[in-house]
């Protein structure tokens, strides 16, 4: 971020001159957070009463990379609901821990009510059938790793057993998962130990493996032999 740039000012700008009828505005609290990264951009939710919404948009605006994140007020819940469903509540979070740069006629703070209670209600449970697939999915992994002779492919084999280790940890935990660096976050704020422990072993395929082990170990243990997903192959 360029000294002199305020995220919230150039947001609430952005949203009057681009979006005068919105109901109401969300700038994501990633951008004012201590974990702003050299390079920010704005994430914006606008809420308008109908079309064009939702739609999703990647503009420039002050020299911000901005992501505008349009829903309408009347269903935005089913949007909630939907990443609720796949445990990535990105959504929510921008509109329950961001900052409201508008709001004409209280549907800001009603939509935050709404974010606040999917969040507060946690990730559903794990669906019949999915812990013995990542059983066996970071099981397979496993094997490949013990097999693996070409380091380029042991290093993608081993950025997969993180990542899948990492999402099988959340989820016994009941925690939310995450995409990218949210993944990370999502992991250091429930198991930070294991979060630091997966990073620091990433190119010790050794040591990922043991640790992996221990995740699977708290899971039921390796699962291959006798695994069967019914129709599909």
């Amino acid at each position: 971020m360029m000294p002199g740039m305020d995220p919230q000012a150039d947001a609430r700008a952005l949203v009057m001159t681009r979006f005068p009828d919105a109901r109401a505005a969300f700038l994501g609290g990633g951008v004012l957070s201590a974990r702003r990264t050299p390079t920010p951009d704005l994430d914006i939710v606008v809420l308008f009463r109908g079309a064009p919404a939702p739609y999703r948009e990647s503009l420039i605006w002050r020299s911000w990379p901005v992501e505008v994140f349009a829903q309408r007020t009347d269903t935005i819940g089913d949007w909630f609901a939907k990443d609720a469903a796949r445990r990535r509540p990105s959504l929510a979070r921008m509109c329950s821990d961001g900052v409201i740069l508008a709001d004409t006629d209280g549907s800001g703070l009603a939509v935050r009510e709404q974010a606040k209670a999917v969040l507060a209600a946690g990730p559903p449970p794990m669906e019949p059938g999915e812990l013995d697939r990542r059983r066996y999915g970071l099981s397979d992994l496993l094997d490949d790793l013990t097999g693996s002779t070409d380091p380029g492919e042991t290093a993608i084999i081993c950025w997969n057993i993180l990542q899948e280790a990492a999402e099988l940890a959340l989820l016994l935990d009941g925690c939310w998962l995450g995409s990218g660096k949210w993944l990370l976050r999502e992991l250091r704020a429930a198991e930070p130990r294991l979060a630091d422990d997966l990073i620091d072993a990433r190119e010790d395929p050794a040591r990922l493996a043991s640790l992996a082990e221990g995740v699977l170990a708290s899971a039921g243990g390796r699962l291959w032999a006798g695994y069967r997903q019914q129709g599909k192959l």
